[in-house]
């Protein structure tokens, strides 16, 4: 049996934009076609340490449980519209790409789903790609949807 047929555990990092939407139809399309478990996972990227100076602003930890306690009210909202599928959801903090490499580790995902904006250029250079980073790194096959026109690529 191939790794794609014998996928059970599907992961997909959401950042609550409307780009996103398309990226969560089709992982639930796929876990419901494979009866998979889905889990939506948002990473809020800010730093973990109450001082970063690469941020250069203190992490107040009331502002971290209040962006928490809203991703996980959004992620349920977003769980409770699936339907046939059984999902979790998970908040994680800190950089987005090692965060979600993590869970995808931990959870012992056999796919990742992540959307890509498709940046080009010096917007890349200097903003980088979450998705880039996540397929360099997955311990799993990744699946990007260009957010752009939703061209869906397998890696």
């Amino acid at each position: 049996m191939s790794r794609f047929l014998g996928i059970r555990r599907i992961l997909v990092p959401v950042d609550f934009s409307d780009a996103a939407r398309p990226v969560v139809d089709y992982a639930r399309d796929m876990a419901r076609d494979r009866g998979a478990v889905l889990t939506l996972l948002h990473v809020i990227g800010i730093p973990v340490a109450p001082f970063d100076p690469a941020y250069g602003v203190a992490a107040d930890p009331r502002m971290l449980l209040e962006l928490q306690s809203g991703a996980e009210r959004k992620l349920a909202e977003m769980a409770g519209a699936i339907e046939g599928v059984e999902v979790r959801i998970r908040v994680a903090t800190g950089a987005p790409s090692r965060e979600i490499v993590r869970e995808a580790r931990e959870w012992k995902a056999d796919l990742i789903v992540i959307g890509t904006h498709g940046r080009t250029g010096l917007r890349h250079v200097f903003l980088g790609s979450v998705a880039e980073n996540v397929v360099r790194l997955a311990p799993c096959p990744v699946t990007t949807m260009r957010l752009e026109g939703f061209a869906i690529e397998s890696v």
